[in-house]
């Protein structure tokens, strides 16, 4: 009787471990709850833990579109191409746009891309946010649809084995694939994303566009194919394109997202919970 009790108590636990983990994100005004939790790092730089405690915070539930940065720069002038300060943006900043106010029609839910790092800095502000730190952005991309930490998982590695593996597409989708456990959509297979701390990352890298105006990254000391475990292939590419930016360059496959240390005012719409 007393084995069958134990029995039982190792089944309730694990169905409600299950039920917590299968638990509703968490989304309002347009952000998802991330956090807290504990990091493993798959990259560790020089001085580095292996692991660190990310606080809760609230990160875009998808990357900001351009629809999104055309009522920014309506409203922010300054920041509009051709008028943004060349310190602040290189020759290629929007130059996917028709003019510095318009893009090709239907293209309002892609993300916005081709900004630099300063800019979508400004926007955040702009919108009492911030860019997330790498830590809170690999946190919040380490998550599938189910766990957390999916990076253990077969079949989440291979899709993003996948993505990293295929060429930009000059074509971009438009904003809103399936949400992971957070409840964070788009983190992989849209686009790369500029986060706070860029300058962090340790990988060197040398950027710059070839003759045909792709983006085109070389890494110094050995391709990111040449990395011992196959399933860090994504956190290496992610951190050697980071280590490639400057303040001012842009990309034509580089957006973001912004993330709140607080909980937004505004309500969630049907668009934020679909």
């Amino acid at each position: 009787m007393g084995r069958l009790a134990v029995l039982l108590t190792v089944l309730m636990t694990t169905m409600m471990t299950a039920s917590a983990s299968a638990a509703p994100a968490k989304i309002h005004g347009g952000m998802a709850a991330v956090g807290p939790a504990t990091l493993t790092r798959s990259q560790v730089a020089p001085g580095q833990a292996p692991t660190v405690d990310v606080a809760a915070f609230w990160m875009d539930v998808t990357p900001v579109t351009k629809k999104d940065w055309l009522a920014f720069v309506n409203r922010h002038p300054e920041w509009r191409r051709g008028m943004a300060p060349a310190i602040f943006v290189d020759a290629a900043y929007l130059t996917d746009w028709s003019s510095p106010t318009s893009f090709a029609p239907h293209h309002g839910n892609e993300p916005v891309v081709s900004v630099s790092w300063f800019a979508a800095r400004a926007y955040c502000e702009a919108a009492g946010k911030r860019l997330a730190t790498t830590d809170e952005w690999e946190l919040a991309g380490a998550a599938s649809v189910d766990a957390v930490d999916g990076r253990s998982d077969p079949a989440f590695v291979r899709q993003l084995l996948e993505w990293y593996g295929r060429p930009t597409s000059m074509t971009l989708p438009r904003v809103g694939g399936k949400a992971n456990v957070w409840g964070v959509r788009d983190l992989h297979g849209v686009v790369w994303e500029h986060v706070e701390d860029f300058g962090a990352a340790f990988i060197t890298a040398d950027a710059r566009r070839d003759g045909g105006g792709r983006d085109v990254v070389d890494f110094c000391g050995g391709g990111a194919l040449n990395a011992k475990d196959p399933t860090d292939y994504a956190s290496f590419m992610r951190f050697a394109f980071r280590s490639a930016l400057e303040g001012r360059f842009t990309t034509t496959s580089l957006g973001f997202r912004c993330v709140s240390t607080h909980r937004p005012s505004r309500r969630t719409t049907s668009k934020e919970s679909r």
